[in-house]
């Protein structure tokens, strides 16, 4: 995903952090219906909406260094 893709997205999630949480595994943003995380099947999440925004911003101001599903495809 490109580094615009993802600022977009991360302002995306700021606009509304109480929908999603960061998995304590990997540190990826999911949104609050997942059990386990797609990334690294963890399943403790912190759902604090301020942690979720800055979480974000880190995340869409750098180029992503986890490996995806369909990376591996």
């Amino acid at each position: 995903m490109s580094l615009s893709k993802r600022a977009a997205k991360a302002a995306e999630i700021a606009r509304e952090p109480h929908l999603y949480k960061i998995c304590e595994g990997c540190d990826s943003i999911v949104t609050q219906r997942v059990a386990t995380c797609p990334s690294c099947h963890g399943y403790r999440f912190n759902p604090d909406p301020a942690a979720v925004v800055k979480q974000a911003e880190i995340l869409g101001s750098r180029e992503q260094t986890s490996v995806l599903t369909e990376d591996l495809l």
